[in-house]
């Protein structure tokens, strides 16, 4: 009976805390063993006699590929005719929209806007507009509004089948996470520079690298977004026999449409973010301004540019999202749908009589526009500029916040001291280090987080990058990635959940992600540059604004789709603000939080080619010294080390955080 008893009860089961404790030995005793080993055999940097020389057969297959671009198959009959259909298809737009007068594309938007979300929209648009006019950058807009149009299409038609295929099957996002990494990892750069060697010199190798740039947010996002549909909605919908259609459209879909539009979103941003780095390669547009005024240090120039891109940004994602709270207002039977309508005609008919009526609109204003230049090119007299104002306040800040007075305060004393408390010791400590006990610390880093499997990779794939020959610049990199990435995570959590907990908090701190996120970074680093000097100040501060906006999405969205009877069970035992924040809201809103994470570290990552642009050295110089010289084996060796650093931090984090969730 008592042999009965013991096997019928619940085995106990390890703690996370026993798990930590035992794992915490074994990693105390490898790390002291990889130490004395070391000591003892005098290990000390990465052999450069390991150098696996990937960069000779890489140089030699660019070679071969400029020697037969004109003659071989796989370009004559592949890329060659595919580059000239995408180039064709952006002269047909680009032609179209720069055709139009100025006062129709303008009313035009303004109907879209007004039927997608209403009037407030509508005159917000045609001010965005306007003002792109106004600034003297009406022609670059179009010419960008062609390039992201193209590219964002591309994303979604990938991204959002791919994304439902990978929440309906592990084994291919099991697949597609390392390929998600590597692309969005990757700096552009990097991959511009075998874009290039395809598709040539102009606009398609600017609409590929954007399409990979943009393309993991919706793969991702989507598929994050199905996964948390509850279970008991798929259950519901099997038990009335719902094929795995009905189930995937009228189920699923519907309830991660949060999810999605957020990828839609971050789709929209990280493909604008690109424009810059597109004019690198012959894109124009708004791009080609910014990247002209940042190599002659106009900050005034270089703002007017970036604003006129916050301004597509913000029109492009507020009329996006206007239709689809409109149309889920619709099918809830909420709401009243903004365009006219009478109770004596059906809703397909109200659509046709709106539609019809803007289309004779545009025709009238047309008709108008030709007789009336007016209405039709902008004048120059109604220009305006922002550029004298904005570079006079950059030199007052440069000749007056470097240093106070005879005070140690100021932009240059902070810089100083920001490199002598973490960025000096932190790279330091790794590069004076014996390349064994990196290897095994990083190893049993891994090892601490999710056991053997994890600890093995993660050591492996550390070598790698001294196998590349890019040891000491991968730890340097790592360690400025290390350091803006803790920043972005102290600033972007805590405003999460402010977000989460205030609207009025959240209406503005959204406004001011979309500036953040759609401003290209080149845009700060002049400011940034004259304020801290040239190093690897500049490049970290331009990787925390740019990474810490999905920090704060994601950690909003995920506390606010906690369902409601569990905050109100928490209040019904009398649990405190702070109680319910930590034991019940932060728990459930895990997977969108990490998430967040995520983004974070793949986002730093992906910046880090702006600390070699400003003297930051590393991997970034490597990609940025690749792309200037044409040097594809060294560029594809700084990418592929900084992939390694990606998918490691990318392992770990995901580790630490489900060990949490249990």
């Amino acid at each position: 009976m008592t042999t009965l008893s013991r096997s019928l009860s619940p085995q106990p089961t390890r703690t996370l805390p026993q798990t930590l404790a035992r794992r915490g030995i074994v990693a105390a005793l490898i790390f002291a063993a990889a130490l004395l080993f070391s000591i003892f055999l005098a290990v000390g940097t990465f052999p450069e006699a390991w150098n696996l020389g990937l960069r000779g057969p890489v140089d030699q297959f660019g070679r071969w590929v400029i020697g037969n671009r004109a003659t071989h198959p796989l370009f004559v009959y592949g890329f060659t005719p595919f580059s000239s259909f995408i180039d064709g298809l952006l002269r047909l737009t680009e032609t179209f929209l720069l055709g139009l007068p100025w006062s129709v594309l303008v009313v035009a938007v303004a109907l879209i806007a007004y039927r997608a979300r209403g009037l407030l929209l509508a005159l917000l648009s045609a001010v965005a507009l306007l003002l792109m006019a106004a600034v003297g950058l009406w022609e670059q807009s179009l010419q960008t509004l062609a390039l992201m149009g193209a590219s964002v299409l591309l994303a979604l038609l990938l991204g959002l089948p791919l994304g439902v295929w990978a929440a309906r099957s592990p084994r291919v996002d099991a697949l597609l996470r390392p390929i998600l990494d590597a692309m969005q990892t990757m700096p552009a750069f990097v991959y511009l520079i075998p874009v290039l060697l395809f598709f040539g010199v102009a606009r398609v190798p600017s609409v590929v690298a954007t399409v990979i740039y943009a393309l993991p947010p919706a793969i991702r996002f989507t598929a994050s977004g199905i996964r948390q549909v509850p279970a008991s909605a798929v259950e519901a919908a099997d038990s009335f026999g719902s094929t795995s259609y009905q189930k995937l459209w009228k189920v699923q879909l519907p309830l991660a449409l949060p999810a999605v539009l957020a990828g839609v979103n971050q789709t929209i941003m990280m493909a604008l973010s690109m424009v810059v780095i597109a004019a690198l390669v012959g894109a124009g547009g708004l791009g080609r301004e910014v990247l002209v005024a940042l190599q002659r240090l106009n900050v005034g120039q270089a703002l007017e540019a970036g604003l006129a891109i916050v301004l597509l940004a913000v029109l492009l994602d507020r009329i996006s999202a206007g239709f689809y709270h409109e149309r889920r207002k619709a099918l809830a039977g909420k709401g009243k749908s903004v365009a006219p309508k009478s109770h004596l005609l059906p809703s397909w008919l109200h659509n046709y009589l709106y539609w019809a009526g803007a289309l004779l609109l545009l025709l009238a204003i047309m008709a108008l526009a030709r007789t009336v230049p007016l209405l039709s090119i902008w004048p120059e007299t109604w220009q305006l500029s922002i550029r004298e104002p904005v570079d006079a306040a950059v030199r007052w800040m440069r000749d007056n916040l470097y240093q106070i007075g005879d005070l140690p305060i100021g932009t240059g004393p902070m810089s100083d001291f920001f490199v002598r408390s973490a960025l000096n010791p932190l790279r330091d400590g790794l590069l004076v280090a014996p390349w064994l006990v990196v290897t095994v610390g990083i190893g049993l880093v891994g090892y601490l987080a999710a056991g053997p499997r994890l600890g093995i990779f993660c050591a492996a794939a550390i070598a790698l990058t001294g196998l590349l020959g890019l040891w000491q610049a991968t730890l340097d990199t790592l360690s400025q990635v290390l350091v803006a990435v803790v920043l972005a995570l102290v600033i972007g959590l805590p405003l999460g959940i402010w977000a989460a907990h205030n609207d009025r908090v959240r209406a503005w701190l959204m406004s001011v992600l979309d500036l953040l996120q759609t401003i290209p970074v080149f845009v700060y680093l002049v400011p940034v540059i004259m304020l801290f000097h040239v190093g690897r100040v500049p490049g970290v501060i331009a990787s925390v604004l740019y990474a810490v906006p999905p920090m704060i999405r994601l950690t909003d969205l995920g506390l606010r789709q906690v369902a409601p009877a569990a905050v109100e069970a928490a209040d019904a035992f009398g649990s405190s603000p702070w109680q319910r924040l930590v034991k019940v809201q932060l728990p459930l809103a895990m997977p969108s939080i990490i998430l967040g994470v995520n983004q974070t570290v793949m986002l730093v990552l992906a910046m880090v080619i702006i600390a070699g642009l400003v003297g930051g050295g590393a991997l970034g110089f490597e990609a940025v010294t690749g792309l200037a010289k044409s040097e594809l084996g060294r560029g594809v060796e700084a990418g592929l080390a900084i992939v390694i650093l990606a998918m490691i931090l990318d392992r770990i984090t995901q580790a630490w955080s489900r060990s949490w969730l249990i």
